[in-house]
């Protein structure tokens, strides 16, 4: 039987031992931030892992963080700390209905979110992510942009760039969607002084009611460097307890109880510890042709950013 600590010391030593680097999404609980190399958002993470010496990548997060991970590092062994951990948006449109869409919308510059499928990516012109978004597709030659599969981030980004003109597919996050203004009122009653930062994946009345609108990166950046003390949080609730041990002088508030990603949760310390085993996860494996093609609008993203 296994504590918390002990548990934690042994991953440490075995990883180590096995030469594995250990990703873990913002998302994901404390205790396994606290046994990973780098914590970030997906793409920063996928970055951190080409980066990396290691040649095996544990990428504690969901399906299409692992894919990504993999397109940047393909000589690499990659696995998926719970194999049935996915990304609801990511499963939202295929590569037929994009090729529908992309005959109705002929000339547009497809923009992929980053919480997208290896396989979608490969039909895909350029990709974004939340807090690069306004940015490329600022820079993107294109005028006219179809944004796929989040409809909220992408009236965000459209917002921020008039001079362009978007049009989306009905996708979006689950988790963020939830939050209504109602729970904007009560939280802003709740918490009179407290500032309101949300997550772009929300509703646009809900961003609208912001004081900051931002990847979660973002978000925890500014609460940390802002010399307020009083915050709401409207993204994945472990951004609150996470932001409760970077600063604990400050006080940090769910915007909504219910925003709770299921699929992040799915992973526990000892899944992680069973991968550094070899008994547990699963190893992410991509097609050559899907490894190269995915890559294109990765890569479009790195030039325009």
């Amino acid at each position: 039987m296994f504590a918390t600590k002990s548990l934690q010391d042994e991953i440490l030593r075995l990883k180590k031992e096995q030469d594995i680097c250990i990703l873990a999404h913002a998302y994901q609980s404390q205790d396994i931030w606290e046994v990973a190399d780098y914590v970030g958002d997906s793409f920063g993470l996928s970055l951190e892992a080409a980066k990396a010496d290691q040649k095996t990548i544990l990428m504690c997060g969901v399906r299409f963080m692992a894919e990504t991970v993999k397109i940047l590092s393909p000589q690499k062994r990659v696995l998926l700390s719970h194999p049935q951990a996915g990304c609801p948006m990511a499963d939202q449109i295929d590569t037929e209905q994009l090729k529908r869409l992309k005959e109705q919308y002929p000339g547009y510059a497809v923009a992929a979110y980053i919480n997208t499928s290896a396989e979608l990516k490969t039909a895909c012109d350029v990709c974004v992510t939340s807090s690069s978004a306004v940015d490329i597709l600022r820079r993107l030659e294109n005028p006219n942009i179809l944004f796929i599969p989040d409809c909220n981030l992408g009236a965000w980004t459209a917002s921020q760039i008039p001079e362009k003109h978007f049009v989306f597919c009905q996708g979006g996050c689950p988790t963020h969607t939830q939050v209504s203004v109602r729970d904007v009122e009560q939280a802003r009653r709740l918490h009179p002084d407290a500032l309101l930062f949300v997550h772009p994946e929300c509703l646009p009345e809900i961003s609208a009611e912001a004081d900051y609108v931002g990847s979660t990166t973002g978000i925890m950046q500014y609460a940390k460097e802002s010399d307020h003390s009083e915050f709401i949080i409207g993204t994945e609730n472990s951004i609150v307890q996470h932001l409760q041990f970077a600063c604990p002088g400050k006080h940090f508030y769910a915007l909504s109880k219910d925003c709770i990603c299921s699929n992040m949760k799915l992973t526990t310390l000892m899944d992680v510890y069973h991968c550094i085993q070899g008994t547990g996860g699963e190893e992410i494996k991509l097609k050559p042709d899907v490894l190269a093609q995915a890559r294109k609008c990765i890569d479009t993203m790195l030039e325009r950013g």
